[in-house]
């Protein structure tokens, strides 16, 4: 201030004049210099702090890396990034475990060139990152080790992306999973194993059966007195109801693929109803037991729905209160609940007398192989799966199977179900008797079963067809090429030349008549496993293995009416 008052060349006079005003402005100049070495301390201050939280910012970034390193490292599955050309960036110590590969050799180097050899082609192209060009991808692919050790890894990734949101690359996840898919392979094979098992099973059981069923219709065919009726009547309900049996046994599995159907038919629900008490009346008599039946005669008597489903709850229902009990009886009761124009609601339920079930059994024995003591099946024989199949049968016709018992006072199940009434009129269908329209047919049979051959010959005979029988293929090919036929029912296991080769060579003939004769696949497989193979094979369709004898006829009438219909 000095300074700058000497500078302006200012008198002793003005110096006195002014003194007041150059003491407010030096004191201007002090004050603001105190403010400035403030300041300057609050500066220095804010930047030791500032050190200081960043020199803890990097210490916690330090720590925050060391602790994702570790959790990344610690993970089994491999972690990864690449650019967008497939060249590894970051990898996880898994890595190393997995595909043992060095970490500083993988990176930088391109996923192709270390984890797809030649026999890797087809998981190559899969890959493609170049062409997936899509947010997210997942795949397995088989991998082979530079030491020829085969892995299965399971693929996921994602693109990443740049600030101004430009994809850069992936980021992704290498996990194996060989164990798993190994353990799946393995049980795909049992489930092939099994079900080869199955069908070879229902193949060999479906074959006696077919003579039991069929000489039960031939016995109806044919004359008899009139007391034998009942007893032709239960042979055969019994025979076929078997069979049902043995076929809900082998595909129990289908359960839990839900691949069980429900069969919509008219019925008779007398019918059915006198048939079960004709299976179980002699069951009774045997036991010294009482069984009465009771059905509601408000009942709609022609009911439409599956009456074979039906059938095997009430007998295994039924089957089950004869085994348990040893005196009183049987109560087997139909109810109507409620008829509306189209449906009826009907409550079935099967009373015994019998040793009863304890109350903490009863939700047991509704599961598979569960019986109501460790002893039952001991003592009273069975495998437990009765009372499963009927829960699960009624399950999907969207009805329940429920239970009210005490032990040593007997039990009741019952169940609701309703079903579409019918106005139909339908005839007795076991009245085979009835069944003996003539057929004009000549027909070539090749089957090598000799009961299954029997049982044909004798039907035909009973229809007026003119038929020849061949043991196998090649003997059917050598009696078609000098006679003509109809029709041919063409089993499809036959030893030489089996029903399929058989059908191709026949297909192929020259001669376009020939060439070109319904063939009618006659197997005890199920309709569904040999479909698609008649099909490819140009066979005109199926009859299954026990015949159902109007099921035969009708077919055989149906070639018969259109010969006449061509001449």
């Amino acid at each position: 201030m000095r300074r700058q008052i000497r500078k302006a060349n200012f008198d002793t006079q003005d110096l006195e004049k002014f003194n007041d005003f150059f003491n407010v402005i030096n004191d201007a100049y002090k004050s603001f210099d105190d403010d400035v070495r403030h300041i300057e301390l609050i500066l220095e201050e804010s930047s030791n702090e500032l050190y200081k939280l960043n020199k803890n910012l990097r210490t916690e970034k330090e720590s925050v890396k060391n602790e994702l390193n570790t959790i990344v490292n610690t993970i089994e599955g491999v972690i990864f990034k690449t650019d967008l050309n497939g060249d590894f960036k970051y990898l996880n110590k898994a890595w190393e475990d997995v595909f043992n590969i060095p970490i500083e050799i993988a990176l930088n180097k391109n996923y192709k060139d270390l984890l797809f050899s030649s026999m890797d082609q087809d998981a190559l192209r899969a890959m493609e990152l170049e062409a997936i060009k899509q947010t997210e991808f997942n795949t397995l692919f088989k991998h082979t080790t530079f030491s020829n050790k085969t892995l299965w890894i399971q693929l996921r990734l994602s693109l990443t992306y740049d600030e101004s949101g430009a994809a850069n690359g992936y980021i992704g996840t290498f996990n194996d999973v060989t164990q798993l898919k190994e353990t799946e392979i393995k049980l795909n094979r049992a489930n092939k194993t099994k079900d080869e098992f199955l069908s070879t099973m229902s193949h060999e059981i479906r074959t006696p059966l077919n003579a039991v069923i069929g000489m039960s219709d031939i016995l109806l065919m044919d004359k008899f007195l009139p007391e034998q009726l009942e007893n032709f009547q239960v042979l055969k309900y019994s025979s076929e109801h078997l069979l049902a049996l043995i076929n809900d046994l082998l595909d129990l599995n289908k359960f839990k693929s839900q691949e069980i159907k429900i069969s919509e038919e008219d019925f008779n629900l007398s019918e059915l109803v006198q048939n079960i008490q004709l299976h179980f009346k002699q069951v009774a008599l045997n036991k010294k037991l009482s069984f009465e039946t009771i059905i509601d005669s408000s009942i709609p008597m022609v009911l439409n729905g599956d009456s074979l489903k039906l059938s095997q709850v009430l007998k295994n229902l039924l089957s089950n209160a004869f085994k348990f009990t040893h005196d009183g009886g049987v109560v087997f009761k139909i109810e109507n609940i409620q008829t509306k124009e189209e449906t009826a609601s009907i409550r079935f339920s099967v009373k015994d007398s019998g040793i009863g079930v304890s109350y903490d059994k009863q939700k047991d024995i509704f599961k598979s192989f569960v019986q109501a003591s460790n002893n039952t099946s001991t003592i009273y024989g069975g495998t437990g799966l009765g009372l499963h199949i009927s829960k699960e049968l009624l399950n999907i016709q969207n009805s329940n199977l429920h239970l009210e018992s005490n032990i040593g006072k007997g039990s009741t199940f019952w169940f609701d179900i309703t079903f579409k009434t019918s106005k139909k009129v339908l005839t007795d269908e076991h009245n085979i008797s009835s069944q003996r329209e003539q057929i004009d047919l000549k027909v070539l049979i090749a089957e090598d079963n000799k009961f299954n051959a029997l049982i044909l010959g004798k039907l035909l005979k009973n229809w007026n067809v003119d038929f020849v029988l061949a043991k196998n293929g090649q003997q059917a090919l050598d009696i078609y090429s000098s006679r003509n036929f109809d029709v041919i029912l063409m089993d499809l296991q036959m030893p030489i030349l089996d029903g399929y080769d058989t059908t191709r060579i026949i297909r192929k003939m020259d001669d376009k008549i020939k060439s070109t004769i319904p063939i009618i696949a006659l197997t005890a497989f199920t309709k569904s496993e040999v479909s698609a193979k008649t099909e490819r094979y140009k066979m005109n369709g199926y009859i299954s293995k026990p015949f159902d004898i109007n099921e035969l006829h009708s077919l055989l009438k149906h070639y018969s009416e259109n010969k006449r219909h061509v001449v």
